[in-house]
């Protein structure tokens, strides 16, 4: 495979997670709305790292602040605070001592607040490639 053939894969991978995202938040499951709207900033993230790097194959990492450095990413302060608190939703969604609380917390306004911050940042990555 070519490099644009990663990047293809990560992007239309990302794409389909933006899509699961919205879905899953419309049923009424805002936790894992927001799990998912992590693997789609991580592919889009992956996306960029291949094309701003020698190799295809990118960091096996889910944290998105590691992934933007490496991709090359020129990000603000507020874009920083945005990807460590996604990589939080990875981390709060899937391990059972932090679950249970993340779901409680996690009502429709606050998921609605932070999917609108997921596609914002998501669209500024996918321009850059």
């Amino acid at each position: 495979m070519e490099k644009q053939d990663f990047i293809k894969y990560w992007v239309e991978t990302a794409e389909a997670d933006l899509t699961s995202m919205e879905s899953v938040f419309i049923a009424g499951r805002y936790d894992w709305s927001l799990y998912i709207g992590h693997m789609a900033l991580e592919k889009i993230l992956k996306a960029l790292w291949v094309k701003n790097n020698e190799s295809n194959i990118p960091t096996r990492t889910h944290n998105l602040l590691k992934l933007s450095e490496e991709a090359k990413l020129n990000i603000t302060e507020e874009d920083i605070l945005i990807l460590n608190r996604v990589t939080n939703f990875n981390l709060e969604t899937r391990y059972p001592d932090y679950k249970m609380e993340f779901y409680k917390g996690c009502t429709k306004e606050f998921a609605e607040e932070n999917i609108k911050k997921v596609k914002g940042i998501y669209k500024c990555i996918k321009e850059k490639i």
